[in-house]
């Protein structure tokens, strides 16, 4: 059997297995796949076939090359830009240890076609470092019609979960405490109404606010 061949059976095999997610985006609420609930598998998967798999880092891209451990000039390459995990509260070596998990764990999710959540899982969004702003003037969520030109503000198109979902993501870009809570200030009026009318709503902002407030203030 070909490593073509081998690669769709253990494709196919996989399907069946009982995995589960262990990892969780707690902001936007869906559970994704993390390297370790799956590795396991394909690695018993692999054996069976006579497949292995090896993974490899270089200056612009990483791959992951599957051979035919049968025949092994037969292999099959799966390739990712080099895209470098940051933390600037961690170490070099953190970080480095990150850029290797994330690009392993979405190399096998490629080879496997292991298909899930579109979002970048469990992780903040990462700013793009930029000129120092003068005056920062915090966004203002504020219903206002989706025709107007807004450029200052946060335009909400609708209903209060998108409200909710808009002030966690600007909140998750502040970069002081000091921020932060001129954001939540800016849009007091509305998050006042989603206090009265969306309790549950209103606690989970408050829940995201606080963590990203206990963040930025170690």
């Amino acid at each position: 059997m070909n490593v073509y061949k081998k690669l769709q059976t253990v494709r196919n095999a996989f399907l069946s297995e009982p995995i589960k997610k262990s990892g969780k985006n707690k902001f936007a609420g869906y559970e994704y796949f993390e390297l370790g609930d799956f590795i396991p598998t394909i690695h018993r998967l692999f054996d069976h076939s006579g497949l292995i798999g090896v993974v490899r880092f270089h200056k612009t891209d990483a791959t992951l090359t599957i051979y035919n451990s049968d025949l092994p000039e037969e292999f099959v390459v799966f390739t990712t830009p080099m895209v470098f995990a940051s933390n600037p509260k961690g170490q070099p070596i953190q970080d480095l240890g990150s850029t290797h998990t994330y690009l392993r764990r979405y190399l096998w999710l490629m080879a496997l076609e292991i298909v899930e959540h579109d979002a970048v899982d469990a992780s903040a969004p990462v700013e793009t470092k930029a000129p120092p702003k003068v005056a920062p003037t915090p966004p203002k969520v504020d219903p206002t019609p989706p025709e107007a030109e807004v450029t200052t503000e946060v335009v909400l198109v609708a209903g209060q979960d998108l409200m909710i979902e808009k002030m966690i993501k600007h909140g998750l870009l502040c970069n002081t405490v000091q921020e932060l809570s001129s954001l939540w200030k800016a849009n007091q009026r509305q998050i006042d109404k989603i206090k009265a009318t969306k309790a549950e709503g209103f606690e989970k902002l408050k829940a995201a606010f606080a963590e990203m407030k206990f963040n930025l203030a170690e």
